[in-house]
């Protein structure tokens, strides 16, 4: 238990019609006692029963009218003593209250302190912990369906049960390798064989699930590309339903990266409108195509845009260069013209890629192309059970599910041992049971002050 007591405002800063100021720790209640004035204190009333009262500084200057309530520990948030002052919205009022508690003695809480004293007294682990955030920063109701089950506890309990599991076989395994004179038998490679396959079936849909889940979480990353145009600026507003990107028949008029999200089926598509890729006449068109190559370098699927009323040509190859390697899809726009592009010819040079036929202008295709992103991206297009997520937890599935993959293929029981001992500390990284300081240090300096 922590021995100091942190402060901070919970609510964002400016004009609202209430903010919060919380505390936690050993001292909260007295601190607040310090400037709430009521018929009673905090420490005279029940826990959890809001009253009523003023803040007053310590020379008995009126701050504001206030409601305030108290949390006994291990019955709050951080499962320590805390206490919440709940006065006017706006920046003046919480900020004067913040500081006279620093005053009395609490300190400014870091960034994501309260949730990481829930983490640290037990109230939560730290994939919960982690699922706070998810919350927060949830753009569709499937990303806050998603992360609320996930604090509830559902992500935890699958991992939890994967890891008893394995800690069962590994121990069987391991038994047998440190106690010899005790004669336990040794178990075959073939006898685990099918357990091991059980566990990596687990460990996979785990792992699919967790990233389903990031998608929802942080959005797909999409980079809108194609030679200059050829109606990128045009096939964004369309996406959007909005004029967003300016759009002329001058080629080039796109010079920076200009961005926007929109929600499909439940998922944020991040999308990033691009300079065209060509030879660039000039300073500025050099820089806005080097912002473009990095949107494409950093986004999960390109859309390659070819304008089906012309010929394919040198500028559309010079786009097909820099996508050598990337994962994309091919929209021929502008169907609502006459068509030049030899799409026969295109496909066959381009077998296994599938074209979208769009038109930014009239709107055809569009629901199609929004249906595609999310499919492409997402396991199967199925993300109903889609678990919320970090880079981090998917990144422990995944390292978890190749190891049980290894595992399969050693050949031998102490090579396998090896594996699953590897693939118990990932998990057990994953739900925070054998956490280091600079991973928290990592992971809760995401969240804001107050949570």
């Amino acid at each position: 238990m922590n021995e100091d007591t942190i402060a901070a405002v919970s609510t964002a800063w400016g004009e609202s019609g209430i903010a919060i100021i919380r505390l936690s720790g050993p001292d909260s209640v007295l601190l607040a006692d310090g400037l709430f004035k009521s018929r009673s204190t905090l420490a005279e009333s029940p826990a959890r029963s809001m009253r009523y009262g003023h803040i007053l500084d310590p020379t008995g200057e009126f701050i504001d009218e206030v409601l305030a309530v108290r949390f006994k520990a291990p019955h709050s948030y951080t499962g320590e003593d805390m206490a919440e002052i709940h006065c006017h919205g706006g920046t003046m009022a919480a900020r004067k209250t913040l500081e006279k508690l620093v005053e009395l003695g609490a300190r400014h809480a870091e960034p994501g302190e309260f949730t990481r004293r829930a983490f640290l007294n037990g109230r939560i682990d730290l994939a919960q912990a982690e699922s706070v955030l998810g919350i927060i920063r949830a753009r569709s109701d499937k990303a806050l369906s998603s992360a609320a089950r996930s604090l509830r506890g559902e992500l935890s309990t699958s991992v939890r049960n994967l890891r008893e599991r394995l800690l069962h076989l590994s121990a069987i395994l391991e038994a047998s390798f440190d106690f010899p004179e005790e004669d336990v038998p040794l178990p075959q490679m073939p006898e685990i064989v099918p357990d091991l396959e059980r566990l990596r079936t687990e460990a996979e849909s785990l792992f699919q699930r967790c990233r389903d889940g990031q998608i929802l979480r942080e959005g797909i990353r999409v980079a809108i590309v194609g030679c200059p145009n050829v109606g990128k600026s045009s096939l964004l507003n369309a996406l959007l339903q909005e004029s967003r990107a300016i759009v002329t028949a001058i080629p080039g008029t796109t010079r920076d990266v200009i961005e926007a999200v929109l929600t499909h089926r439940g998922v944020p598509i991040r999308l990033a409108d691009t300079a065209g890729i060509r030879t660039p006449a000039d300073l500025i068109e050099e820089a806005g195509i080097a912002q473009t190559l990095a949107a494409v370098k950093e986004s999960d699927i390109k859309l390659w845009v070819l304008d089906g009323s012309r010929p394919f040509g040198p500028e559309d190859r010079l786009v097909e260069e820099q996508l050598q390697g990337e994962r994309f899809l091919v929209l021929v726009n502008k169907t609502d013209l006459s068509q030049a592009l030899d799409l026969d010819r295109f496909e066959s040079l381009h077998p296994g890629i599938r074209c979208l036929l769009v038109s930014a202008k009239t709107g055809k295709g569009i629901d199609q192309l929004k249906e595609e992103i999310v499919r492409s991206v997402s396991s199967g297009g199925i993300l109903e059970e889609a678990c919320n997520a970090s880079a981090r937890q998917v990144e422990e599935l995944r390292t978890a599910s190749a190891l049980l993959a290894e595992a399969l293929q050693a050949g031998s029981l102490d090579l396998a041992a090896n594996c699953l001992r590897d693939c118990r500390l990932a998990l057990e990284r994953f739900l925070g049971i054998s956490a280091d300081a600079d991973l928290l240090d990592l992971i809760f300096s995401q969240f804001c002050l107050g949570k």
